[in-house]
């Protein structure tokens, strides 16, 4: 079992800061600072989409002011595992639609796009680190919605993280 230090409360004037820990240096290292809180945020947001990405297991400390001292505020940043999908069994592999034409590069790149419109807008609502249904919720949303509405959807994440 792993144990990682304690993420240390950082030095200087009360700012907004995100701490990644980093399990081959077993240390924690600086990924954003702002006098900002959104701005930190919004790289948290792209730096563990990027982490998990890469299959790394992602943990953060989010610090920032409060009452002209440093306070650790809540990351969600709990570390999830990558998903991996289950293997059918054989039941399910009869059930399975037959197969469909492969999509082509401009069909995929929207696809793409879409999900990339989503992340964009769920992060800027503060929604950086997804659980396994988030993800699952996130690909239905991407697969049935038409790129307009998908953008109406992160528009109003983005907003509502506003206010």
């Amino acid at each position: 079992m792993e144990t990682r230090p304690e993420c240390t409360r950082p030095q200087g004037t009360p700012r907004w800061v995100a701490l990644f820990y980093r399990p081959d240096t077993a240390s924690w290292q600086l990924g954003a600072e702002s006098p900002d809180r959104s701005p930190v945020l919004y790289a948290l947001g792209e730096m563990t989409q990027t982490l998990r990405a890469r299959g790394d297991e992602v943990t953060v400390a989010l610090w920032g002011p409060k009452d002209e001292d440093w306070h650790r505020y809540d990351a969600s940043a709990t570390p999830v595992t990558p998903t991996t999908s289950p293997t059918p069994t054989p039941a399910e592999e009869t059930k399975k639609e037959p197969l469909k034409k492969e999509p082509t590069k401009l069909a995929e790149r929207m696809h793409d796009r879409r999900h990339q419109v989503l992340m964009a807008g769920l992060s800027k609502a503060g929604r950086y680190d997804l659980a396994p249904d988030d993800v699952t919720a996130v690909q239905t949303l991407v697969d049935r919605l038409d790129e307009t509405t998908v953008r109406t959807l992160a528009n109003w994440l983005a907003t509502a993280a506003e206010r």
